[in-house]
């Protein structure tokens, strides 16, 4: 796979979500959990997806792999996300991030951004620009709402 549009993964309430359909707009994806001392980090990433006017696609990708702090079904997990975040931007089922499980977009992220890109836990960030290509990835520490993002997103979004 030669960029981010190229991968698809099953939605939360069903379907597929192609990443494809975006293809021209930046992405941020990110590993989430409910059940994590980031989780309230999902109110900062439906912030960005709105504030963004949906120029920005942020992807939510749950993911039972660091300290099983996503054990819910996908029924369980977006109604979680819902009632408590308030989450409206998409998300797929419950995925495998890390080591030889991971799914194909999370092992091309960290082909792409290395070994220090690689999720260490819940919440890892990865922008990506129009051409599909990872520009920046952020820990579990980088809340959605710091400066250090929003001028990373700014870039991608606004190209400046």
């Amino acid at each position: 796979m030669s960029c981010a549009y190229d991968f698809s993964l099953p939605g939360l309430e069903g379907g597929v979500v192609d990443l494809g359909a975006w293809r021209g707009k930046p992405l941020l994806i990110v590993n989430t959990a409910s059940k994590c001392g980031f989780t309230p980090q999902y109110e900062g990433l439906q912030s960005l997806w709105s504030e963004m006017d949906h120029e920005l696609i942020v992807l939510g990708v749950p993911s039972n792999d660091f300290g099983q702090q996503e054990p819910g079904s996908a029924s369980e997990i977006a109604t979680f996300c819902a009632r408590n975040y308030g989450v409206s931007f998409p998300m797929t089922i419950r995925c495998h991030v890390k080591g030889t499980d991971a799914t194909p977009l999370f092992r091309w992220l960290a082909d792409k951004g290395g070994f220090f890109a690689r999720p260490r836990w819940n919440f890892f960030k990865y922008l990506i620009n129009r051409e599909g290509q990872l520009t920046n990835w952020f820990s579990s520490m980088t809340s959605p709402t710091s400066g250090r993002m929003h001028d990373a997103v700014n870039r991608v979004v606004l190209g400046s």
